[in-house]
């Protein structure tokens, strides 16, 4: 029968895991995004034909996307799968530090954890302001690109959470550093 620390140790071996495959998807996103802006400024989608069609007459007739908008939603894209990047790395330098120490209930850990929780906040917010303002400027650029949509405000009760546990983690790493030692 596991006992409680290794269910949490499990948990962690699977967070890091998980965290490591939402980095790596984070990254191929976002180099995709960025080869498809590049692609689209060196002309290459329009270049490609087969026949009389190209790649740029098939996303604009299959999407109804203008090339305006074509441009922000792969900024946007860019964007949003780097902060996404950053913050699965920071979660899974937590897990990480979580299973050589053996246990979340360490100093050092809970403050980790706090951090994570006030990155879980904040970067999402700064990531979905920044696509913003790179829609806003390429609106002005190419004054044709339609509304994308950039708010989620999941990510705040996620890193609610982080600091609550962060606190429980904190007061377990004081327990046990008052609590006698067995034998004494």
């Amino acid at each position: 029968m596991k006992t409680s620390l290794e269910t949490i140790q499990t948990l962690s071996k699977v967070g890091k895991i998980l965290c490591k495959i939402v980095f790596v998807c984070s990254l191929v996103g976002a180099i995709g995004s960025f080869v498809g802006i590049i692609a689209l400024a060196l002309g290459i989608v329009g270049a490609v034909q087969l026949g009389h069609v190209t790649i740029h007459s098939i996303l604009s007739e299959s999407t109804g996307m203008t090339l305006g908008t074509m441009y922000a939603s792969m900024a946007a894209g860019c964007i949003l799968c780097i902060g996404e990047a950053f913050l699965a790395k920071i979660a899974e330098n937590y897990f990480r530090h979580e299973l050589a120490a053996g246990t979340p209930f360490t100093m050092e850990g809970a403050a980790e954890l706090k951090r994570l929780g006030l990155w879980t906040i904040l970067l999402p917010l700064g990531v979905m302001i920044a696509a913003n303002i790179v829609h806003l400027i390429l609106n002005i650029v190419f004054q044709d690109i339609a509304d994308i949509y950039t708010n989620d405000f999941s990510s705040i009760g996620l890193g609610i959470g982080f600091l609550v546990v962060s606190v429980l983690c904190k007061h377990g790493a004081e327990t046990a550093s008052k609590a006698p030692e067995p034998g004494l």
